[in-house]
């Protein structure tokens, strides 16, 4: 058979076994949030005794971090980091490491931690098309795009949206030639697209809805990019500064007992969260879901108190080892942040809808910080199909991705940052014990 049709055909088996499988592993997600926590609405929540509420996300991140220390490669995920791997001779992780990880992902999920399940998803659909080419037999060269083909089918599952997987991929496999020059591209065709509407009429589906676009979003829009930089430097100053230097703390002073620190930390931040403020706990779903739909409505106050508090749970997620993804955190903060905001600029007589900066605070604000500028306005369109959400997104993901980069070099999120720095003070004061 010719490379071409091997490759196509393997296309379409990795997409019909990754949806199968990644529903499973949403679906197990779910179930087991429900058992724990007895259908983990609010009321369920309230009404449970205050111990298990503690008990329970503690216990699980333990069994997690039980789990990578037997199998450091659970906490491994990514497109880039995967095809590097391959094509670089090294260990693959194996299907038993895969099973690892998908139940430490569950257990994080399920048990409230703020982590999502894109990461987890990208690393199915990698394993996925990676052992089903063990039949196909594509050459090596192709490995790369043989990777891709999973990640972007398991991202496209996980949030059920086919165009922000193809990006998502893309973006991970072009990320040099990405992080040089889509930023100005996706700035001057917003720009010029925003100037040629006023003259001229678009190719556009009647049937369809929301290709109506409003100037006075892009002035909105401007004004709320201190804001959510605001946002983003509380965020950048907790996670790579401040909670940085206490990872380093207690690494240098305990070694070995970093993980437990950590874990009864996460257990302890979690569980407060679950008794005095549901709302800033899980992957943020259903906050993002409800806020986009107009569906709830909270007084400005709370919100900026819950921003705070999922900033604070999400970094405590990541250095407890949580196992997952950032997108749905970072979208429920910038969701939050983005509907706040309109609700104090509607208060002073200038008219936006609050569940379109929704919107675009969640597109941004995963965008800046995940360095995926173009998956974020994919996905904004993808969520919307509002050109008065699209065209504010892609002015707001880069300017904002400037302005933070001046103080803040933003990297790609690699799951193996924590872990090599807690190997490398482990391996130390192995070193020290020996030598006394």
């Amino acid at each position: 058979m010719p490379i071409v049709a091997r490759i196509l055909t393997l296309s379409v088996v990795v997409g019909v076994i990754t949806g199968l499988a990644i529903s499973l592993y949403v679906l197990a997600t779910r179930w087991l949030a429900e058992f724990l926590f007895l259908g983990r609405s609010l009321d369920t929540l309230t009404s449970l005794p205050v111990w298990y509420l503690y008990l329970v996300p503690t216990a699980a991140i333990f069994i997690v971090n039980w789990l990578i220390d037997k199998d450091p490669a659970v906490r491994e995920y990514g497109v880039t980091e995967i095809a590097n791997t391959v094509t670089g001779n090294k260990e693959f992780i194996t299907l038993k490491g895969l099973v690892l990880k998908i139940v430490a992902s569950i257990l994080s999920l399920g048990s409230g931690f703020t982590v999502g399940n894109e990461g987890p998803s990208a690393a199915i659909g990698a394993m996925i098309a990676y052992k089903t080419n063990q039949l196909f037999k594509v050459p090596e060269r192709f490995v790369r795009l043989i990777i891709s083909i999973g990640a972007s089918s398991g991202i496209a599952a996980v949030f059920v949206s086919p165009i922000t997987g193809i990006v998502f991929a893309i973006e991970n496999i072009a990320y040099e030639f990405v992080q040089r020059l889509i930023g100005p591209i996706i700035l001057a065709a917003i720009i010029a697209f925003g100037i040629a509407y006023q003259f001229i009429e678009p190719i556009v589906f009647r049937y369809s809805v929301g290709h109506v676009f409003q100037v006075g979003y892009v002035a909105a829009t401007l004004l709320f990019i201190p804001v959510i930089l605001f946002f983003l430097f509380i965020y950048l100053t907790l996670k790579n500064h401040i909670f940085n230097r206490f990872n380093h703390a207690v690494l240098n002073r305990y070694g070995k007992w970093r993980n437990p620190i950590f874990a009864i930390l996460g257990g302890l931040t979690v569980g407060t969260m679950l008794t005095f403020a549901p709302f800033t706990v899980f992957s943020g779903h259903e906050v993002v879901t409800a806020l986009i739909n107009d569906k709830l409505h909270i007084s400005v106050v709370l919100i900026t108190i819950v921003v705070f508090l999922r900033i604070l749970t999400t970094v405590v997620s990541i250095y407890s080892n949580a196992v997952g993804g950032l997108f749905l955190p970072l979208m429920s903060i910038g969701a939050l942040i983005g509907y706040g905001y309109a609700e104090v600029f509607g208060y002073y007589g200038f008219h936006v809808e609050p569940y379109s900066f929704a919107a675009i605070g969640a597109a941004v604000f995963m965008g800046v910080v995940m360095r995926l500028p173009l998956t974020a306005i994919v996905l904004a369109l993808e969520i919307t199909y509002d050109y008065s959400v699209i065209v504010p997104t892609g002015v707001a993901v880069i300017l904002a991705t400037y302005f933070a980069n001046l103080n803040f070099n933003i990297r790609k999120l690699k799951a193996t940052e924590i872990k090599v720095s807690i190997e490398e003070k482990e391996c130390q004061y192995g070193k020290e014990i020996k030598e006394k």
